[in-house]
């Protein structure tokens, strides 16, 4: 796994400096959420600067502060920033989130998915307009994982110029961070390293509970991420059948997981590969990690109006 590690990482690392390269930039900008995909891509990207003997100080960091977001991730978001030598710019995002709905005609109450989505576009511009700015690269965060069940905001995190962990699965993630705690970085680094770690997944979207603890868990709503990880690999790598997969599932996460929410989840899975193309048909470059990828120029190829029928067919044969 060290080994793996340190290899995901150098390719990661040498993909976005071969860009910079090419590019001439010299700057880049990225929103740092307190999150596990926003804290790898900055490890990637402070990393990267070292290789080529830029400033860690051209790294615009911006933590950008919404309706979701909690004391917890806010603290790990400044932490983090501050350990790692980056200039670091907060802009909370309120005030022009609520002009937008005033301007839409939105309810501020209406916590839909519009709601959602204009916290993130409105992020995302912010990043766009800095990174024009001074000249700069939007460094995107996303991962594999949500790319595969859309979980993210059609022209907003979906969008950047340079996406470094797009072939990084939500398990890896963890794992990678986790390796760099433990072998690259200093002990306040690495404390609020193993903080962000400890925290649930979360889009931070919605309003926290009353005790201003984190609401909206990912994977409360769209599932584990480590049975998810799984579908993907044998239905890409191997072509597996729902059959399959659903079999192998069952046998690996027989300690974790009943047959019943295997399928549950399966499903899901399904649904949401098959709806979700239209994001990954108009991705953003990022290096190649592995043996599965969802760039539309390369690995995978599908139409935006595919259907999950076949496959949900199969399942419920099941």
């Amino acid at each position: 796994r060290d080994e793996r590690c340190s290899e995901i990482f150098s390719i990661q690392t040498c993909g976005l400096a071969k860009r910079m390269r090419h590019t001439g930039v010299k700057h880049a900008v990225i929103a740092i959420s307190g999150g596990l995909d926003s804290t790898l891509a900055l490890l990637v990207t402070a990393k990267t600067f070292d290789m080529l003997g830029i400033p860690r100080e051209n790294i615009r960091a911006i933590t950008m502060p919404g309706f979701g977001t909690t004391n917890t991730t806010y603290n790990n978001a400044m932490q983090f920033m501050k350990s790692m030598g980056v200039h670091i710019q907060e802009i909370d995002i309120r005030p022009a989130c609520l002009q937008h709905f005033k301007d839409i005609g939105h309810d501020v109450n209406d916590y839909d998915v519009t709601y959602e989505n204009v916290q993130a576009r409105e992020r995302f511009q912010i990043l766009f307009d800095i990174a024009n700015k001074i000249g700069g690269l939007v460094i995107g965060t996303g991962d594999l994982s949500e790319l595969a069940l859309g979980w993210c905001t059609y022209n907003g995190d979906h969008m950047s110029n340079y996406s470094v962990n797009c072939s990084i699965p939500k398990t890896l993630v963890k794992f990678l961070v986790r390796w760099v705690a433990d072998n690259m970085v200093d002990e306040n680094t690495r404390e609020v390293l193993y903080s962000i770690l400890d925290t649930p997944i979360s889009p931070e979207l919605l309003p926290p509970d009353a005790k201003g603890e984190i609401q909206q868990k990912t994977e409360d709503i769209i599932g584990p991420y480590e049975l998810h990880d799984f579908f993907l690999y044998h239905m890409i790598r191997y072509g597996a059948s729902p059959a399959k997969i659903y079999f192998l599932a069952q046998q690996a996460f027989k300690d974790s997981y009943t047959g019943k929410t295997i399928k549950g989840w399966l499903k899901v899975f399904y649904r949401r590969f098959f709806s979700q193309q239209f994001k990954r048909s108009c991705l953003p470059d990022g290096p190649k990690v592995g043996t599965i990828s969802l760039s539309p120029r390369g690995d995978w190829r599908m139409p935006s109006d595919a259907q999950a029928s076949v496959w949900l067919k199969e399942l419920e044969e099941l």
